[in-house]
């Protein structure tokens, strides 16, 4: 009964959030405790009425945004795959029945800003699975013939991604846009460098003693379990965990100074796609820079705006429209990707895009539909949360910005302060001309459109 207890609470908070009471709730609804252990590690449980689970993401402040040196990218993303390589106590197999044994699943992914690693598991396997995941972060060990095994693994992933257009297109705004800082280059990384990984063993090492470190981590547990029973666990197995010294020096990205554009040619049949891109501000929790984008981009580019209606279900030149500004550590982009059903469309549709955004900036939104807006955002982020590994997941993310869920309540409150005036001023400030980037993608081959 206790789920359905749950969604009840969420249904009647959501009813209270449309009756104007939002303003007294907090969106993050679970109490939750956070404390540092001396090594700068960092726990965080939050507690959950969903029973006899467990959610555990380590949260590793390290993706591809540190990777300073010239030609030695993707390496955080290598490290996704190394660290299930193990140890000499649990060597991959062990490892792996270990985690059968306890009916776990076990993953990991990595972004621009960090890597995470995830496991879910019933609550009398925490111990073995908090000692298992300290073993691997502490003493991972791998051989020179592992190694190179990896890389071709990891070569293997970068070229299946490249068989997707939407990938290389994301890859080649990325490149156009950027000239200095790291966001340049994807998680994956440029190919050559990825090319040239088999030969980096004593780097991969240096870069494994450099971030796999407590002070870039963060231990987040989530469900059925209480800090009384968890803390003692994280001081027995961490607490041994040696602190780092190294600082990554992240490149600051120069001004832009004018319109950039770029091409993508593709050698089999495709939909073509157009991408519009504009330098935006990292994420902000105490400015409304962040919550202003967000809300614009529902105005403007999600299913509910006016140019979503038009252009996929009325015109139905497009079969996909979306955009935003995705939060990130430094300032990166906020973009909006149309897929056109016709060649001879990728013009007009463009022009379409502009011309919105052109409107977002020249008046301010109707009130009304604001708010609307700001609740709907609300409104889902709550019913997001619907177990406690979606929870966990959820906060992964807020944590590897600013390492605490509170973040969370503070971009919410954010939120709710957003004029019309504020969306008009940053469409004013960021979507402009000059901050630019426009990348196509065409078919190069002829015959039939996919």
């Amino acid at each position: 009964m206790r789920p359905l207890i749950r969604t009840l609470a969420i249904l009647l908070a959501c009813l209270a959030l449309a009756a104007g009471a939002h303003a007294a709730q907090k969106a993050f609804p679970y109490a939750y405790s956070q404390e540092d252990l001396p090594n700068g590690l960092r726990l965080i449980a939050i507690p959950t009425d969903y029973p006899n689970i467990v959610a555990l993401y380590i949260v590793v402040q390290t993706g591809s945004r540190n990777e300073v040196e010239p030609g030695k990218t993707g390496f955080a993303h290598l490290f996704e795959h190394m660290m299930f390589r193990g140890t000499e106590k649990f060597p991959p197999a062990k490892y792996q029945a270990a985690l059968t044994a306890a009916g776990a699943a076990s993953n990991a992914y990595t972004t621009d800003d960090h890597t995470a690693y995830h496991t879910v598991f019933s609550k009398e396997d925490l111990e073995q699975i908090l000692a298992m995941e300290a073993d691997r972060f502490q003493n991972l060990k791998y051989t020179q013939a592992v190694f190179k095994t990896e890389t071709q693994a990891v070569l293997g992933e970068y070229n299946k991604n490249s068989a997707n257009p939407m990938s290389k297109l994301f890859e080649a705004l990325r490149d156009t846009a950027f000239d200095r800082h790291t966001y340049k280059h994807t998680t994956m990384g440029f190919l050559k460098d990825i090319q040239d990984m088999p030969n980096q063993y004593d780097y991969s090492l240096q870069f494994f003693d450099r971030y796999y470190r407590p002070e870039y981590a963060t231990i987040l547990v989530v469900g059925d379990v209480t800090r009384e029973r968890l803390r003692p666990l994280v001081d027995k197995y961490w607490s041994n965990w040696k602190r780092g010294a190294y600082k990554p020096a992240v490149p600051s990205e120069p001004e832009q100074n004018g319109p950039r554009a770029n091409q993508v040619a593709w050698p089999t049949s495709t939909l073509p796609m157009v991408l519009v891109a504009y330098r935006a501000p990292a994420y902000t929790d105490i400015e409304r820079e962040s919550a202003a984008l967000d809300v614009l981009a529902a105005l403007g580019f999600s299913q509910n705006s006016d140019l979503y209606q038009k252009l996929v279900i009325q015109q139905q030149t497009v079969d996909t429209l979306f955009g935003g500004a995705e939060d990130r550590v430094d300032p990166y982009l906020f973009t909006v990707l149309a897929r056109v059903k016709k060649p001879a469309d990728v013009g007009a549709v463009q022009e379409e895009i502009l011309s919105t955004i052109k409107k977002l900036a020249a008046e301010p939104a109707p009130a009304a539909r604001l708010e609307t807006v700001k609740q709907n955002l609300r409104y889902s982020f709550a019913l997001s949360m619907s177990n406690s590994e979606a929870i966990a997941a959820i906060v992964a993310r807020y944590v590897a910005l600013r390492r605490t869920p509170e973040t969370i309540n503070r971009i919410y409150d954010m939120y709710a302060q957003v004029t019309p005036e504020d969306v008009q001023r940053v469409a004013r400030q960021y979507l402009t001309e000059s901050r630019r980037t426009i990348v196509t993608l065409a078919s190069q081959a002829g015959g039939k459109k996919q």
